[in-house]
């Protein structure tokens, strides 16, 4: 007779890489977007690659930080208006897109304002390791500082879309109008800044109508900092959903002839609870820092830079610790996985990590001493379970 299976037997097989659901490159991730509306406009060299999307004259995106598919899906008394156009999402096939990995704002800005893939752009985590300084960046606030031009070579949609006589603006917050990110990311034509909602998506509607062939994008952050600060499903973050539903409701009320308003999102955001289990704090842990000389990216999504000499066996205790509840990978597993897209510049293969961790189940890799902010927050983001990597990409056509 068998004899019943102990717990002690019961071992999870840890995660193949191959099993990460890789983001939809080419054909339905945020970098896809611009190129495939600036196509419709008659851009030189741009491609449709989201074949289910039908040109317009006039193209607003309207990208709410923070705010996944599934999100939006939960919440329908919240965001009445913006789950009436769940059907249109995608072409009208009721799809999202994917966010691109990792998922998280420097690197999904950059793939939605270059039509490129992290590998290509080279924003490729929330902190990496500069390659000329062996320093960890921080690509959201760019600290330390490093010339943008170099570290994001590729010219923006917006540029390609300016010089080519569409009217190209984006209307934001002017804190943002001359930060490095938004000179790699989103440049060209006009930014014109703007500090409330109302402000702004009624400035991007005029901006629609300011040409007869337009492509405007205009942001609002707060349905993610309530997210970070207090958690999905908070009172906090329902409150910045109901506010982001009536900015979509306004703007699209306002659209000019001729016009496609797209609602997307850089994002989906997932809680974490505040316990040992589900956070695993790396400056507690002996075996989980030996040989590694930085630690990059963010709780979710993790770059390993390894001492010299040190990268397999670093690879294979973060296995061994890690691998039933994260995809960890060799930096070379990962590009050929396609994590980071289809190809991976020279110049961007030494931002990623000798070993790369993607959180599958709810959990989080914090480092208390190093990034106390950070591992304080009750929302997180980064890996690619469908809680963090889909985004809708709404559609109201006038």
């Amino acid at each position: 007779m068998a004899q019943p299976q102990t717990a002690w037997d019961q071992h999870p097989e840890p995660l193949t890489v191959a099993s990460a659901p890789v983001p939809e490159y080419g054909s339905g991730s945020l970098a896809d977007l611009l190129p495939t509306l600036a196509a419709g406009l008659g851009v030189p060299d741009m491609s449709a690659t989201i074949t289910e999307l039908t040109p317009a004259d006039r193209n607003c995106v309207f990208l709410i930080d923070g705010l996944g598919w599934e999100q939006l899906r939960a919440h329908p008394e919240d965001a009445p208006f913006m789950t009436s156009l769940l059907a249109t999402s995608r072409g009208g096939t009721g799809r999202p897109l994917t966010a691109g990995y990792p998922a998280t704002t420097a690197t999904s800005l950059a793939s939605v304002g270059t039509g490129l893939p992290p590998g290509a752009h080279g924003l490729p985590g929330y902190t990496v390791r500069n390659p000329d300084t062996g320093e960890l960046m921080n690509q959201l606030r760019w600290q330390p500082w490093a010339p943008p031009g170099p570290w994001q070579p590729y010219p923006t949609v917006f540029q390609l879309a300016h010089a080519a006589g569409v009217h190209a603006a984006q209307v934001s917050s002017p804190t943002f109008e001359n930060t490095p990110l938004t000179k790699v990311a989103l440049s060209g034509g006009r930014f014109l800044g703007r500090l409330s909602g109302e402000d702004r998506v009624d400035l991007a509607a005029e901006q629609l109508a300011a040409g007869d062939r337009s492509l405007v994008y205009t942001y609002f952050a707060e349905v993610d900092g309530a997210g970070h600060r207090f958690g999905v499903d908070s009172d906090a973050w329902r409150g910045q959903l109901m506010y982001a539903d009536r900015l979509v409701q306004r703007l699209a009320e306002q659209l000019p002839p001729r016009s496609a308003l797209y609602v997307t999102a850089d994002h989906g955001m997932i809680d974490v609870p505040f316990d040992e289990e589900h956070r695993i704090d790396f400056d507690e842990d002996w075996e989980l820092s030996a040989g590694v000389a930085l630690l990059g990216g963010e709780g979710r999504a993790r770059h390993v830079y390894a001492v010299p000499g040190a990268a397999n066996d670093v690879l294979t205790c973060w296995r061994e610790v890690l691998g039933e509840q994260f995809w960890v990978a060799s930096r070379d597993e990962a590009i050929a996985a396609g994590w980071f897209g289809p190809q991976v510049d020279e110049r961007v293969y030494g931002r990623i990590g000798d070993v790369v961790a993607a959180a599958q189940d709810d959990v989080l890799l914090i480092a208390s001493e190093r990034e106390p902010k950070e591992s304080a927050m009750v929302g997180n983001h980064g890996s690619m379970t469908p809680a963090e990597q889909l985004v809708p990409l709404l559609e109201v056509r006038s």
